[in-house]
């Protein structure tokens, strides 16, 4: 006659699965620990972002608007024949060494940037986690501002900071936080083909599409107008 295992063998317990109970419970906890997870990387993507903003941003306004201050002119302006432009003409970005090069010889201190030698460049995370590296220019552009009569817009020449590299997340954050809404077409901050637009609807950044995950987004470039 067969006897029950625990009197074949005794001492051992029978063997048995987990319950709905026991399952649900382990379900809850690996869904709070990925929920932790995500909050965190967000939050230290948010921290991370917030600092390009307030350090690398604002970092290389205070500089440009120093440079203005000490000199008398905008970077790269003509010393003997100033016309108040960027590198003396419309069109003419003034980037990496060349940048670097005009801050130094006028004694301003520059953000940190990714590392000496890299001031004008600064490495962020998009919404995946994947690493952009963002550089910065000035420039000056054409730059659409409200005309005499009601609704009509002009376009005049502006120094602008050319942020290249944007994702769309980072571009809502700045554009947010300087102008407080996130619109490709008006105030301080624009994206590059909207710069110059004399249309009155506003405009979504361009690479900002509802359901395109970030990583397949194409970077764009905002123009933060400078004040000289």
């Amino acid at each position: 006659m067969n006897r029950p295992v625990s009197q074949r063998f005794p001492g051992r317990r029978p063997e048995r699965g987990f319950t709905l109970v026991e399952l649900s419970i382990v379900l809850v906890i690996i869904g709070i620990i990925l929920g932790a997870v995500t909050i965190g990387r967000d939050v230290q993507r948010g921290a991370a972002n917030q600092r390009i903003a307030t350090e690398f941003v604002q970092g290389w306004a205070i500089a440009f608007d120093a440079f203005a201050t000490g000199t008398g002119r905008v970077p790269g302006d003509p010393a003997a024949n100033p016309v108040g432009l960027v590198n003396g003409a419309l069109d003419a970005p003034l980037c990496g060494a060349a940048l670097r090069t005009a801050m130094q010889a006028a004694g301003i201190e520059m953000p940190a940037g990714r590392a000496e030698g890299s001031e004008d460049l600064a490495v962020y995370l998009d919404a995946n986690g994947n690493p952009r590296q963002l550089q910065v220019c000035f420039a000056a552009r054409r730059w659409s501002e409200p005309g005499a009569a009601p609704g009509a817009y002009v376009v005049r020449n502006r120094n602008v900071m050319e942020l290249i590299g944007l994702s769309p997340a980072l571009a809502a954050m700045l554009d947010n936080q300087l102008d407080g809404k996130v619109d490709a077409r008006f105030g301080r901050l624009r994206e590059n083909t909207q710069a110059a637009a004399t249309g009155t609807a506003s405009a979504p950044w361009s690479a900002a599409q509802p359901g395109l995950d970030e990583a397949q987004a194409p970077t764009m470039t905002g123009y933060l107008r400078m004040s000289r």
